[in-house]
């Protein structure tokens, strides 16, 4: 394992460990490789070839699929998207927040749900994504403007990524996809940072929400990963 929350496993065969404990075969993967599996087999992105499943809650990170297989990578990194520096960071986005993998600036610091909050934090009295949210649909300012900056950052976030990997769709996950308005600013606004000059990438908000982690571990095996065999 690596790179875990519960830190407690990084360095330690986990899969081995409950392969031995229950007698037989597990296969291991990240919520956000899960959950892009889900979408990209039976889900929002069912007819994608290649399909970016983004986390937006309490971390922010991603998983790949092309042609319903997860792209691992040779480091077992792939789609660690959080961990990069914001793109086109202003002057006042310089250094950045500090991050708990030791750096500063990471998109994770920005697009995290507690990184929105902290962005806001001190502006107004607003506490959470969704009073903040509210706010802001309400006509409140200061929350407006925090939003348009989150916006923004989300953009050039995922500009970049669109910018190497060119998926065919992203579908949004974690809390902060339950904010309907990403999925009209968000297409809207890649055009100004992608080297494209149109951008056809479909931004989708996921069809099956929070089950689509658990459904994308149950997608990791061939038995049932044909969506033509299986509905």
């Amino acid at each position: 394992m690596k790179n875990a929350n519960s830190t407690v496993l990084i360095g330690r065969p986990l899969a081995r460990d409950l392969a031995r404990r229950l007698g037989r075969e597990i296969r291991i993967e990240n919520d956000a490789n899960c959950f892009a599996l889900s979408e990209a087999s039976d889900g929002a992105a069912r007819d994608a070839r290649c399909v970016l499943g983004v986390i937006l809650g309490t971390g922010v990170g991603s998983g790949i699929v092309v042609e319903r297989r997860v792209l691992s990578g040779r480091n077992a990194i792939a789609g660690e998207w959080g961990h990069n520096p914001l793109p086109w960071p202003t002057a006042s986005e310089r250094p950045g927040p500090a991050c708990y993998c030791g750096k500063y600036g990471c998109i994770e610091t920005f697009l995290s749900g507690p990184g929105l909050v902290g962005d806001h934090a001190g502006a107004a009295s607003e506490s959470g994504v969704p009073a903040i949210v509210a706010a802001a649909e309400a006509g409140d300012a200061v929350a407006g403007e925090t939003l348009e900056r989150y916006y923004d950052r989300l953009t050039r976030s995922l500009a970049a990524v669109i910018n190497v990997l060119d998926p065919d769709a992203i579908v949004l996950g974690g809390g902060l996809s339950n904010h309907g308005a990403l999925y009209e600013e968000l297409p809207r606004r890649l055009g100004a940072y992608v080297f494209s000059d149109t951008v056809e990438t479909a931004v989708l908000p996921p069809l099956h929400g929070d089950s689509s982690g658990v459904r994308g571990a149950a997608w990791l095996w061939p038995a049932i990963a044909n969506p033509a065999q299986h509905g």
